[in-house]
């Protein structure tokens, strides 16, 4: 009996400092982390101090709230790492996934991302959620489409929808370089993280197609709010089919339902480069 206390103890306590160690780098103080969770916060204090075991759907919660796997939160596994082009490229991970991102990716996920608010960034409904269910999208029905990538973003699948992992380190580049500003806002009274844009994109880095692909997304998903784009994207056959907190084969697309196939489309485009 007293050696499972103990394991339990360590385990809540592991768990606590792996939850605020991931609130500070979100940039989260306890009560705006409380706010997602729809707790007090003397509640997340107790969380991130061990004194209080988490139930298997508020650590569910807290996965969606901080961008992690439920088995990072478990110490089961490291988060996936990224590195930027101008970063440690050359250090050696931990563990887990390593995501080094090209330059090429880099400038076009800073203008596909620059398009994206220029347009519909200042719509009370377009948080870090939402933009990542429009990311994601907006890369798969460009490959199904043209069998290339745009950005090609690496999205896990987690409880809420895709994800995708390189956000973000792109996104805190971005601010770090005063082309975006982070904003926290109040949405049906819950706390949202906007991002508005300080320049607008560079177009010659983004092609016609590219630039229709982002529009037909963006008029048929950008008014969704946070839960129903999520709902939306469960239903998408990449998602149905990855596993819990793995990464979303491209590949898969191509076995999308009618409800969600794009591929009609291409056959009354150009294919890339014609």
């Amino acid at each position: 009996m007293y050696n499972d206390q103990v394991t339990k103890m360590n385990l809540n306590d592991k768990i606590g400092k792996i939850v605020r160690r991931f609130r500070e780098e979100a940039g989260l103080s306890q009560e705006e982390l409380a706010d997602k969770l729809d707790l007090q916060r003397p509640g997340v204090t107790q969380i991130e101090a061990g004194d209080r075991k988490l139930t298997p759907e508020e650590l569910v919660k807290i996965s969606a709230a901080l961008n992690v796997s439920v088995n990072v939160l478990l110490g089961m596994e490291e988060p996936p790492e990224v590195s930027l082009p101008s970063g440690k490229a050359e250090d050696k991970p931990k563990g887990g996934m390593r995501i080094s991102i090209p330059h090429k990716n880099l400038a076009k996920f800073r203008e596909v991302l620059l398009y994206i608010l220029n347009k519909v960034g200042s719509k009370p409904n377009v948080g870090e959620t939402v933009l990542y269910k429009l990311l994601y999208f907006i890369d798969f029905n460009y490959y199904e489409k043209y069998e290339e990538q745009l950005i090609g973003a690496t999205y896990i699948k987690n409880h809420f929808g895709p994800t995708p992992v390189e956000f973000a380190a792109v996104v805190r580049d971005m601010v770090a370089k005063g082309e975006i500003e982070a904003v926290k806002t109040k949405y049906f009274n819950r706390e949202m993280r906007k991002y508005l844009p300080v320049r607008t994109p560079d177009l010659s880095k983004l092609s016609a197609l590219e630039m229709a692909t982002i529009d037909d997304v963006l008029n048929k998903l950008s008014d969704m709010r946070a839960v129903e784009i999520s709902r939306y994207s469960h239903d998408d056959v990449p998602w149905r089919t990855t596993p819990e907190e793995k990464p979303i084969d491209y590949e898969s697309v191509f076995y999308r339902t009618a409800a969600y196939s794009v591929r009609k489309d291409a056959d009354e485009s150009e294919a890339p480069g014609v």
